[in-house]
């Protein structure tokens, strides 16, 4: 089985559970270096998904709390070899698929083919990359599918009904559905308007569709998870991490079906 497949199949078999599938972010290297691979093996403990974010100067998509996570993993040392390298030397490998999530400089300064190979024998299964237009994903997009690696598109509230289907059809892995028009870390939203958006989301994608940016509560994944197999949980997390919390204790109880 392949990574785009994993993550897929992760993410189904969560329903098949009767649970709505955990998607939990965190930024390699924070709040430590020497704790990442610990960190990592207990959020994917409790995860369907991993999201390892890869620290950039100008994370534009990130709001305060992903920032300063980035800058405090830069200035330590944190790159994207080195984040290949701790994952691929983890024993046992994670217990969840692991999807990097990276700005395109990083990957473009390895070089598409050297990521895809590298990624692929560190057992990572895929990458989300919020600055890279579906319309110009086509190389990164080949590299990655000839590793069986997932490039899981991006979709928001303002994106057209013509883009949304496009998306639909590219996206590995699962379909990523921005929750509000705006940065990580504030609010996600709700109501009628997020109940109608995911609809139409979910609709249009031939992937399973995980939602998040904002995803701070119980009732939030609860209210999100009536609409879409998965869900997104970021800033809360890195936050939970910064004050030295149990991150598999914190989403444990972010499930309201555990």
């Amino acid at each position: 089985m392949n990574g785009s497949q994993r993550i897929e199949q992760a993410i189904r078999q969560s329903g098949e559970a009767g649970r709505t599938a955990l998607v939990s972010y965190i930024t390699a290297g924070y709040p430590a270096m020497a704790s990442f691979r610990s960190d990592l093996a207990k959020v994917a403990s409790v995860s369907d998904v991993v999201e390892v974010g890869v620290p950039f100067t100008d994370p534009m998509a990130d709001g305060v709390t992903i920032q300063r996570a980035s800058h405090a993993a830069l200035e330590a040392g944190v790159t994207l070899q080195w984040i290949l390298d701790e994952i691929g030397a983890m024993d046992p490998a994670p217990s969840a698929p692991v999807v990097l999530m990276s700005y395109l400089n990083p990957l473009l300064a390895m070089g598409f083919g050297k990521l895809a190979g590298q990624a692929r024998a560190a057992g990572v299964a895929g990458f989300i990359v919020p600055d890279l237009p579906l319309d110009e994903s086509g190389e990164l997009d080949q590299k990655l599918a000839g590793e069986g690696l997932a490039l899981v598109q991006l979709v928001s509230p303002v994106t057209t009904a013509a883009r949304l289907a496009a998306a639909g059809r590219a996206s590995r892995g699962f379909l990523y559905a921005v929750t509000v028009t705006g940065i990580t870390g504030g609010d996600a939203g709700g109501g009628g308007n997020l109940s109608a958006y995911l609809h139409r989301v979910a609709s249009s994608s031939q992937v399973p569709v995980c939602a998040g940016f904002g995803v701070r509560s119980a009732d939030q994944v609860s209210e999100i998870g009536r609409h879409v197999p998965g869900v997104v949980v970021g800033s809360a997390l890195v936050e939970a991490l910064e004050r030295g919390d149990d991150p598999a204790a914190f989403l444990t109880a972010l499930r309201p079906d555990a």
